[in-house]
């Protein structure tokens, strides 16, 4: 079953690691990295490319028809899943970015967040599989027992066994702190755990024997709410070889990601074992759901690219109608890429996906600078930005990589609303994204109410102090300066309105929670304009064909798209109007 095609964009991820972010310095400066250049971090990626567009992209088309099955508990995964996902673990994909003390290769998280790019672009569904393996490792890295740790880290490591996030209840959602799921403590240690989730990806599934399970219950004595929250690991196999009393109830026909496993699941007094301290589970949880978010964020990033590169020929081969300016007067019509319209689209597509690509590519830098670099004071800068930076990268990248591929199939017109052609698959599978791990709307409310203002000015001048780096090299060089002059503008309206809402929100306790997704989208588009603003001037000078596209992508988004700031700001600053409450239907 054929789908779109998938090239992963290799000059234009080493474009971003190697000379906007100038990872290979960072590298040599970090002991851990020491002995990684660019040169091995490109073999990587060309061996991660290969794997996505040969093994897994030819996979989709097919697994969103054929979908998962469920009998009796069991879960089967479409044709060729667990097939490539033996390739994937063979290849030893899954411990790339892990510790070598637990047979990890110690890579940057940088070159694990380009490997995840190209397999969410290449088969999203496939890659919720092993999406949440890492989080759950770095979980039980941090609080995990020693006991747990030898028990089961390696196994997670190496992709031998997979891992869920069993968070969500029935009638709980996003509330964590109404879950009802208990924990009863045994003589031995362990815990018996009993209760139902929901919306579990990959819950059951036949790519792996056991299935290590992170399940947020309450202990007898938990007081109510998040703060009573534990964290308990409960396997699917126990150490002995016997089944847990665990078991998957059904799965969800879903609108799409079908080939993903999205599962009811019982515990019925299953063993378990505590991981971290009692009632400081949902702390402990946020570390896999931190890592999760960044995951989500990428999903719309291979959405984005994937829809990006597809529209991008179609408008070639695609002719229609003349053109205003025409390049060949005799012929009959021409290619819908020479249309005004169409060559909006195709350059907003193309500025989103670069754009984001350096955001995605930046905030994985920081994990790393924040957990390796030498010096405490890059480390401290690092662990400031990063709850900053995530829910932008969670919100922001999963609404333009929906958005995104909407606005990619209109390129196809009629066609791009037929299965066959591909494209409406990604708007269906993009669509999840903006809901799990935290809405869109949660992660401007974490972002406003949680981050930015509780600070005081300290995560504003975070973030403007990256923003004025870059101007100061950027506003002397007069092929910049009119660009960089538009991200100052963006830069001081960002940090005015921000100000404002602080002191606004003494005597109006609602606004920010009104305003909190436009001042995230706000947030996002200053990063943006950061982030082709940097990439304008490396790209600055150069001769090539190639690098003149990239400054034209990154002119475009400057002059087109970061003016969508102005509008946002100023429904920031809102004191006053109000929201009227809903009456009952």
């Amino acid at each position: 079953m054929s789908g779109l095609p998938y090239r992963a964009p290799l000059r234009d991820m080493r474009f971003v690691i190697e000379e906007v972010l100038d990872a290979p310095a960072a590298w040599r400066e970090t002991p851990v990295f020491a002995e990684l250049d660019a040169g091995t971090a490109a073999q990587v990626l060309e061996q991660a490319a290969a794997f996505a567009s040969e093994v897994l992209a030819p996979l989709n088309a097919g697994g969103d028809l054929q979908g998962c099955r469920w009998d009796d508990g069991r879960v089967t995964t479409p044709s060729g899943f667990r097939e490539a996902y033996r390739t994937f673990v063979d290849g030893g994909w899954p411990a790339l970015a892990c510790d070598p003390a637990w047979g990890g290769q110690g890579l940057p998280q940088l070159l694990n967040v380009a490997l995840y790019e190209m397999l969410h672009a290449a088969n999203h569904a496939w890659a919720m599989y092993p999406g949440l393996a890492h989080g759950a490792y770095e979980c039980l890295k941090t609080h995990g027992s020693a006991e747990l740790q030898q028990r089961y880290l390696r196994h997670v490591v190496s992709g031998e066994w997979l891992a869920t996030m069993c968070l969500t209840e029935a009638h709980a959602g996003s509330d964590l702190g109404l879950l009802r799921t208990k924990a009863v403590p045994r003589p031995d240690g362990s815990v018996q755990v009993s209760g139902s989730k929901i919306f579990i990806s990959g819950g059951e599934h036949d790519l792996t024997d056991n299935i290590v399970h992170l399940v947020l219950c309450r202990l007898p004595d938990a007081p109510p709410g998040t703060r009573g929250l534990s964290l308990v690991l409960v396997p699917k196999v126990l150490p002995d070889g016997t089944p847990n009393r665990v078991r998957c109830d059904g799965i969800e026909k879903k609108m799409g990601i079908k080939g993903s496993a999205t599962c009811m699941m019982r515990f019925e007094g299953a063993t378990g074992w505590l991981v971290g301290e009692p009632h400081r589970g949902l702390a402990a949880m946020f570390v896999m759901m931190n890592a999760a978010r960044l995951q989500v964020g990428l999903q719309g990033l291979g959405h984005l690219e994937i829809a990006t590169q597809n529209a991008l020929r179609y408008a070639h081969e695609r002719h229609q109608m003349r053109a205003p300016q025409r390049s060949a007067p005799d012929a009959e019509a021409d290619p819908i890429a020479a249309h005004p319209a169409m060559r909006r689209t195709l350059w907003t597509l193309a500025a989103w996906t670069e754009g984001l690509r350096v955001l995605g590519y930046w905030a994985a830098q920081l994990l790393d600078e924040s957990e390796h670099h030498p010096d405490p004071v890059r480390r401290e800068r690092a662990a400031r930005l990063l709850p900053v930076l995530t829910p932008v990268v969670k919100a922001l990248f999963t609404r333009l990589g929906f958005e995104g591929s909407s606005l990619a199939l209109q390129v196809w017109g009629g066609h791009g609303y037929v299965h066959e052609t591909g494209i409406e698959q990604h708007v269906r599978d993009a669509r999840i994204a903006m809901i799990y791990e935290g809405t869109n709307e949660i992660q401007a409310i974490d972002l406003v109410v949680r981050k930015l203002l509780p600070d005081g000015a300290g995560a504003v001048q975070a973030v403007a102090g990256i923003v004025e780096e870059e101007l100061a090299v950027s506003l002397p060089q007069p092929a910049l300066a009119t660009h960089a002059r538009a991200v100052r503008q963006a830069l001081d309206g960002w940090c005015d309105a921000t100000r404002r809402l602080a002191d606004d929100a003494g005597s109006d306790a609602e606004l920010p929670w009104r305003v909190a997704e436009d001042l995230l989208q706000a947030t996002g588009l200053l990063l943006l304009g950061w982030a082709w603003l940097r990439s304008a001037r490396v790209a600055h000078g150069r001769q090539e064909a190639w690098y003149e596209r990239k400054r034209r992508c990154t002119g475009f988004g400057l002059d087109w798209l970061l003016p969508d700031i102005h509008p946002a700001l100023a429904r920031v600053q809102t004191r006053g109007v109000a929201l009227p409450p809903l009456p009952q239907p």
